[in-house]
């Protein structure tokens, strides 16, 4: 995979953001395009065999009407639409339009005399200084043989300038000149843009502040124990780093001296410091609040957990949500459309001998203005800006804007069992052997479980740790089963009583009546003993639940684990007994979750990402409930950095908001212009008004989406860090 950046001329929008991207994804090898409107940047990642090069970027941009160039030659002015440039049209236009404004509306002086001289005088460099860039812009895309709202912009500010122009030379034939409202038309949308500018600036804060996170420096330990302060740019995998309390911690790493406590929540959300000894993970950009560590280096910038965070929070800031199609099909025709009924209404009045032509210009102008459809294009981004950031600093990644919908059509949901709806840290706590040596059994138990990742093998050799291993060969790990191995030329076998009884063992002997999770262990097809192994429930567990179902969604458990420990679970959770599924294997999730589907229910699977990634990509929505280290995880669609589900109504909450703004912030445009277009038309609204209602429309979208940001606390009434 390659990355190209690419310099955008022309984005006055989220409207035309929009389109660069879809004109750069269009292009065969393509694999995403992040577009920066404050930057004016887009970086294009391609792939595949043959990935296009940057010349065919550029011309897929021109086609759109926008001008493209490399990032590292020279742009010609004004390239981006970031807010310094809005900031100097806002500046310079209000110092022209306000005074203009005043001693018109309150002095009231004759237009046709000295002071519609002056007028022309100070409001020509607004229309080139200030109107350039809409100008610019409508002339792009006209060259394209398209329109957008630069075009309306355009149109409409020329002709009230063009008709006063024509009014200060014919006074006989005008009746009011219009400089002011010239003026005012740029300023006002210029002011939109900004705000617009500023709400995407708002919005994106989360990833600055992840970023920002990281150390520029790090305490480096040489080989003759001496510390030496370098520059995170030098560091390398494997060297040793001393974190002392209050550090940031510079790099993802493991503990290989000292316990400490570290705050993670920039991570995870989570308010209280995770405690860590040797061996245990640590996270670039987390804090150490009390004892000395020294650690070893494993991950440098993009391979780290908070760059993949920040790669996450950005893929979903600059998705598409399904919704978005609307607007955009509704934008594509818009325009024309627009300019047709501001062309009808100038004929109109102008042919008319109650109206005349200077009522017909200046009503064609005020459609013109009114219907931009800026709106219309930010109702969506600015959403799914807000929410996904907002969840981020929550410590839940939102993946894309599709997820946001699924989230909002949710209608049962299934966990996952071991590290979701408990603890996920098992502990043994009986063995049961069957005329085999108990030392000899821990050894070959041990040997069996070490290498498995699977938390219930990680917990065997927790709880055996002491105990010498036996000699294997041939180890192997069957999903969702066991292990096995060959044992003194045997075949050792270590697994659940279903994956036993498959392979022809006898396991009645195993005790049942326990709400333990039962493991047996046999030789060839003879039980040998058996392990019973217990974990706790998590704390939250059942509120979730109750929370889930209050709202109205069908809440269900499936397992690999023995089906008393299993209706457990689900009874301490309160789970219908109906609703529990026990020694299921990891492909078999799947095909229950497509079970549920095939009822009619839109499923969201709640996993911790280990051997659940089947069902998480079958689901309508996965969540997966994971470690930070464990970001990059593709099948889920919402990843909580916490093993704690108490996020999960939040998320779903959250998600659920986001797109219920969307659908606010759509109706709004659409009702916004539907309303004023004929009031417009008909000339109960001056231009100048327009301009203002246009901006405001702006505001209004802005606003609805950042409330995004004042969502509370999560079931358990912890308040998120």
């Amino acid at each position: 995979m390659s990355t190209s950046t690419l310099k955008i001329q022309g984005m006055t929008c989220q409207g035309c953001a929009r389109k660069v991207r879809e004109a750069l994804q269009g292009v065969q090898g393509v694999l995403s395009a992040e577009i920066d409107l404050g930057d004016g940047r887009a970086v294009v990642r391609t792939g595949g065999g043959s990935p296009p090069d940057v010349s065919v970027l550029i011309e897929a941009v021109k086609a759109q009407g926008f001008g493209a160039k490399a990032a590292g030659s020279a742009v010609g002015g004004g390239v981006g639409g970031g807010g310094a440039g809005w900031r100097f049209n806002v500046v310079f236009g209000l110092a022209v339009t306000v005074p203009l404004m005043v001693v018109e509306w309150a002095v009231r002086p004759d237009l046709h005399g000295w002071f519609g001289w002056l007028s022309f005088a100070v409001v020509l460099p607004v229309q080139l200084l200030c109107g350039w860039r809409f100008y610019r812009g409508a002339w792009q895309q006209l060259r394209a043989g398209q329109s957008n709202m630069d075009t309306l912009v355009s149109l409409g500010s020329t002709a009230a300038f063009a008709f006063s122009v024509y009014g200060l030379f014919s006074p006989e034939t005008a009746h009011h000149l219009y400089f002011m409202e010239a003026a005012a038309i740029i300023t006002l949308i210029s002011i939109g843009h900004y705000m617009e500018a500023w709400a995407s600036d708002r919005a994106a804060g989360a990833v600055r502040e992840l970023l920002n996170l990281a150390p520029q420096t790090a305490r480096r330990l040489g080989g003759d124990g001496k510390e030496e302060l370098v520059p995170v740019a030098e560091l390398r995998h494997g060297d040793l780093l001393v974190i002392r309390p209050g550090d940031q911690i510079p790099a993802d790493g493991i503990v290989a001296e000292g316990e400490s406590a570290v705050d993670e929540s920039m991570l995870t959300g989570e308010s209280l410091p995770v405690e860590k000894l040797a061996e245990m993970d640590l996270y670039g950009g987390t804090v150490n609040r009390t004892g000395r560590l020294v650690m070893g280096v494993t991950a440098l910038g993009e391979e780290t957990a908070l760059a993949r965070i920040v790669e996450v929070v950005k893929r979903a800031q600059h998705s598409r949500a399904d919704i978005q199609r609307i607007g955009d099909r509704v934008s594509s025709i818009f325009v024309p459309i627009v300019i047709l009924i501001a062309a009808a209404t100038a004929v109109g009045y102008g042919l008319s001998p109650a109206g005349g032509w200077e009522r017909g210009i200046i009503n064609a102008a005020a459609v013109l203005i009114v219907a931009c459809p800026c709106a219309m294009g930010l109702a969506t981004p600015a959403a799914i800006m807000a929410g996904t950031n907002a969840a981020a600093r929550r410590g839940i990644l939102i993946r894309d804007g599709s997820a946001l919908e699924k989230s909002g059509k949710v209608t049962a949901v299934l966990f996952d069992k071991t590290g979701t709806l408990t603890e996920g840290r098992h502990r043994v706590e009986r063995l049961v052997t069957f005329g085999f040596p108990d030392p000899e059994f821990q050894a070959l138990a041990l040997s069996l479980a070490h290498p498995s990742q699977h938390p219930l093998s990680q917990a065997i050799s927790r709880s055996l740790g002491a105990v010498s291993p036996a000699a294997i060969s041939g180890w192997k790990e069957h999903s969702g089963a066991g292990v096995s191995a060959i044992y003194k030329g045997r075949t050792a076998r270590l697994g659940s009583l279903n994956w036993m009884r498959e392979s022809g063992v006898d396991a009645s002997r195993v005790p049942s009546g326990t709400d333990a999770t039962a493991l047996a262990l046999a030789l060839d097809t003879t039980l040998v003993g058996a392990l019973l192994l217990v974990d706790s429930p998590k704390p939250h567990a059942k509120a979730v639940v109750s929370e889930l179902a209050r709202r109205g969604l069908a809440v269900y458990l499936v397992s690999g684990d023995s089906g008393r420990a299993v209706r457990a679970a689900g009874h301490s959770a309160g789970i219908p007994a109906s609703h529990v599924f026990s020694e299921i294997r990891p492909e078999e999730k799947a095909r229950i979750v497509e079970r549920l589907q095939g009822e009619g229910h839109r499923v969201a699977f709640v996993g911790d990402g280990i051997n659940d990634a089947p069902a998480l990509a079958q689901a309508d929505l996965g969540i997966a409930v994971t470690r930070a280290s464990d970001v990059a995880r593709e099948a889920a669609d919402i990843i909580l950095l916490k093993s704690d589900i108490e996020a999960i109504p939040e998320a779903l909450g959250l998600a659920q908001a986001t797109l219920r703004t969307i659908k606010q912030n759509l109706f709004w445009a659409f009702f916004y212009n539907a309303t004023a277009i004929p009031l417009a038309a008909a000339g109960l609204i001056s231009p100048i008004l327009c301009a203002g209602a246009m901006a405001l429309s702006d505001l209004f979208v802005i606003g609805n989406a950042l409330r995004l940001f004042r969502r509370g606390a999560p079931v358990g009434g912890r308040h998120p860090g």
